[in-house]
């Protein structure tokens, strides 16, 4: 308890010093560098700003709630990392979930590891501490490595060596960027696995891979119906023998999808027959999701 408390009294005195014009931090080789990059500080929540190079967009808000009150409970267990730009000027490198959750209950000042880096250095930082984390969609993954390749300028094989990840693992995240930007965006939601992605990239037409994505959201297709559907439809015929394997929505059922789905505000699937006949599936990941759309459908 004596130690927790004389690091806390480090983080508080170096604070004060990083607010100090006189003493204020350019470099590594300033005075004072030394006690402050590397070190856990409490900075002010409000000098710190998100990280453009961020490659997280998708934060749930049942999750960061859960956080938020976690935070209130034990505080920040694990420092986030911020770079210095100017005076008493931060910007995030990795911990936004923690910045934010912090924000949301109103704390004043978190704990953080100071750096000092340019664009570049910041970018792949961000980059590749995040690509580590557990909780990132694979399509977030997958743009981060192919920031990597084409910001940093790196390839594959020096990637592969960067991250620790195999190249054949970093081949089959990329592959998913191929896929039908309403795909990648079911992916992130939840909708559909990585294996359903990994899937369906094989089907070249962007036409028939939402017509079998929509299968799958409706339908509830595994990964293996999944690939067995695909299989069928590059033999040239369907699981039934029929000339196509993917679902036909008529055209007016296609036409009245978007608007379903953007009154909803959640994915919908179509499935309909050559007569007209079909169902309108609307998936949900939690009560919360069930309670919200049966809102938008009966306004009560």
């Amino acid at each position: 308890m004596a130690k927790a408390t004389k690091k806390q009294a480090l983080g508080r005195g170096l604070s004060a010093l990083l607010k100090d014009p006189e003493n204020d931090i350019h470099s590594v080789s300033d005075k004072n560098a030394d006690k402050v990059v590397g070190n856990i500080v409490e900075l002010d929540v409000d000098s710190i700003e998100v990280n453009p190079f961020q490659p997280r967009s998708n934060f749930n808000d049942e999750a960061l709630n859960e956080l938020a009150t976690s935070i209130r409970e034990l505080g920040v267990i694990q420092p986030i990392t911020v770079r210095k730009l100017d005076f008493n000027k931060y910007q995030l490198v990795s911990g936004e979930r923690r910045h934010r959750a912090s924000k949301l209950i109103g704390l004043k000042t978190i704990p953080s590891y100071i750096r000092i880096a340019n664009d570049q250095e910041s970018l792949e930082m961000a980059l590749v501490e995040n690509i580590q984390r557990q909780d990132l969609d694979p399509i977030e993954i997958a743009l981060s490595y192919q920031r990597l390749i084409d910001e940093i300028q790196l390839t594959q094989e020096k990637l592969s060596d960067r991250v620790g990840k195999k190249r054949s693992t970093i081949a089959n995240y990329m592959r998913l960027l191929k896929l039908d930007p309403i795909i990648q965006t079911g992916m992130r939601d939840g909708f559909v696995s990585m294996g359903h992605g990994r899937a369906l990239v094989n089907i070249d037409s962007k036409e028939d891979q939402i017509a079998l994505y929509e299968r799958i959201v409706g339908q509830g297709l595994s990964v293996r119906d999944t690939e067995h559907a695909v299989k069928a439809r590059r033999k040239g015929h369907g699981a039934s023998g029929n000339p196509s394997l993917l679902n036909k929505v008529p055209e007016f059922a296609k036409n009245g999808m978007a608007e379903i789905s953007e009154h909803l505000d959640t994915s919908v699937a179509i499935n309909a027959s050559e007569k007209g006949k079909g169902k309108i599936s609307i998936p949900f990941k939690s009560e919360e999701e069930f309670l919200r759309i049966k809102k938008a459908i009966t306004g009560a």
